[in-house]
């Protein structure tokens, strides 16, 4: 059986309208807005509504997506969420989106690769389209990451917001690379250095994990920098070599936004130019599985990518886990 390219078809992002400011969290937390921006470039981040969750978003972006693909949600075969924040242990944040977006003939599920968990559901949906087994995947990172940030750390709460972001999956069309190729990693040994203690089959919910703010995001940043930065340009440029590319052969790059010190050495150590790189961390924040997809949708929506276009995404989440997926623009 000759397998089949696949292409991303059509792609839309959802961030909620409620802002909060490095000038806000100076009202809450020992903080200031200099200091924000110079150890991470963000400048404000976007916060979801009281009981709007992980699916909620998730939807919005997908019936966006939807609406201009002309595309009928029921047509749709399998729902991917890339999620560290689901809306509950079960069911799954894709079953909830597929209900919500009506998606009747769909199959779905959660994928848990923290800040790499887009790169990882892509490259999943692509396998699903290649084999011939699904025509129409949708992709969609989403996390509110202000569900499980203590607002009293300043150390992780200025650095995360909510957002999604989506795409399609189809086959690819004759003479069109759409997706070219991926590199996929984990190394679990870094586990230790950013986690969420609580609330798993380790450490139930009870009083005493309540306390301990074990349900909050942990991390020890020094070493989270140290690996990022090695982890997705090794990654990027091991793909890039394998295809016989270099990095000037790039429209855009998408790194993973988790501070734009680590995107600054990333680019710099690949030689990068600032425009080939796509940066909204100062807008947005870290949104986790959400920040490539909306870095991709932001790019198609202001024609920074075109037809053609060379595209190169690379990722590092807990984990660890790294990602990094090439592709050609095909929209």
């Amino acid at each position: 059986m000759s397998l089949r390219r696949a292409k991303i078809t059509a792609v839309s992002h959802y961030l909620p309208e409620r802002r909060i400011t490095n000038k806000d969290l100076e009202k809450i937390v020992d903080t200031s807005d200099e200091w924000i921006v110079e150890r991470t470039g963000i400048r404000e981040r976007r916060i979801v509504e009281k009981g709007q969750a992980t699916s909620d978003i998730a939807a919005a972006a997908a019936k966006r997506l939807c609406e201009k693909r002309d595309l009928d949600p029921a047509e749709l075969d399998l729902i991917i969420v890339a999620t560290v924040t689901p809306d509950m242990f079960f069911p799954s944040s894709a079953c909830l989106v597929q209900t919500k977006l009506g998606a009747k003939k769909a199959w779905g599920f959660d994928l848990s690769g923290a800040c790499s968990g887009f790169v990882y559901a892509l490259a999943t949906a692509a396998q699903f389209v290649s084999t011939g087994t699904h025509n129409k995947v949708l992709v969609i990172g989403a996390d509110v990451m202000t569900s499980i940030i203590d607002f009293r750390d300043r150390s992780t709460c200025v650095l995360f917001g909510d957002g999604a972001g989506a795409v399609l999956v189809e086959p690819a069309l004759d003479g069109e690379c759409g997706i070219i190729d991926h590199i996929l990693r984990s190394d679990g040994s870094g586990g230790r250095f950013l986690y969420m203690p609580g609330g798993g089959s380790l450490h139930p919910a009870n009083a005493e994990t309540v306390e301990k703010k074990m349900h909050y995001v942990h991390q020890d940043g020094k070493n989270v920098f140290k690996f990022a930065v090695r982890g997705m340009v090794d990654i990027s440029q091991e793909l890039l070599t394998r295809h016989g590319l270099t990095p000037k052969d790039l429209k855009l790059y998408i790194p993973h936004q988790a501070n734009l010190r680590i995107i600054r050495a990333a680019v710099e150590k690949m030689n990068l130019d600032e425009s080939q790189v796509a940066v909204n961390i100062d807008r947005y924040a870290n949104t986790t599985a959400g920040t490539i997809p909306i870095c991709l949708a932001e790019a198609a929506e202001s024609k920074q990518i075109n037809r053609n276009d060379l595209i190169l995404m690379a990722s590092f989440g807990a984990g660890f886990t790294s990602g990094s997926l090439l592709l050609r623009w095909e929209i």
